[in-house]
């Protein structure tokens, strides 16, 4: 029977000009999920992570840690959807990102602040009166999330690993839960602004469906530092 595990990118560079990046918090994460899975993988795990840099570099140095012979199999169908677009199409002075994290150092309390601005931007994004006006709407991100569950657990059906771990994006996560889970647009999201950077989500795989075993596992970064944990 195999596990898979979806893997949330180490911590990005929000509010930089260019957010795909890892920041030297995100490696270091990276590296402890690494040697995380030192500890309780007891085999090469077969590997798939999406084509944005974060993804490839989270995997690059987790895997460092563990299972450098590993290959990775690059599927842009595990990319995260544009948050940058969806924020800007709310607000649009968020179309530079420096403006948004300008804004939200202002607040007292900036993570309340950005559940807020992100919760609207969502709420719009999913809506259905506005789907023409992304590059991908909600439903073609959703359906292109499903999709790449669906044929990855068909692979693995066939293959039979006992691991498979994919490293991805919180928003995609949050789908493939929601898929299984049966969960509305609101709550889907909900559980995105939960996950932590590099945190896991454990699924199980039966015959070629898959089973949450597990939701958001941090543990094993708070035990190295608590300041580690991050979820922006």
């Amino acid at each position: 029977m195999t596990t898979i595990y979806l893997i949330r990118h180490g911590q990005a560079s929000f509010g930089a000009e260019s957010y795909d990046k890892l920041s030297p918090n995100g490696e270091l994460q990276a590296k402890v999920l690494g040697r995380y899975f030192d500890s309780i993988l007891k085999e090469t795990p077969y590997v798939v992570a999406g084509s944005m840099q974060r993804h490839q570099q989270t995997a690059t140095l987790a895997l460092n840690e563990c299972f450098p012979e590993a290959e990775i199999i690059t599927d842009s169908a595990w990319n995260e959807f544009n948050h940058q677009q969806v924020f800007a199409q709310y607000e649009p002075r968020f179309n530079e990102p420096h403006l948004l994290k300008e804004d939200v150092a202002k607040e007292d309390n900036p993570r309340a602040y950005l559940a807020k601005i992100f919760e609207g931007a969502i709420d719009r994004w999913t809506g259905g009166d506005y789907h023409h006006e992304y590059e991908e709407s909600w439903p073609d991100f959703k359906t292109r999330v499903e999709t790449a569950l669906q044929n990855l657990c068909d692979e693995l059906a066939k293959t039979k690993p006992r691991y498979a771990v994919v490293f991805t994006s919180g928003g995609v996560i949050s789908v493939a839960a929601g898929k299984i889970l049966g969960l509305s647009p609101n709550k889907t999201f909900a559980l995105n602004w939960a996950i932590t950077n590099s945190s896991m989500t454990t699924l199980r795989l039966v015959g070629n469906e898959p089973q949450l075993l597990s939701l958001n596992e941090h543990h094993f970064i708070k035990v190295e530092s608590p300041q580690l944990l991050t979820w922006i």
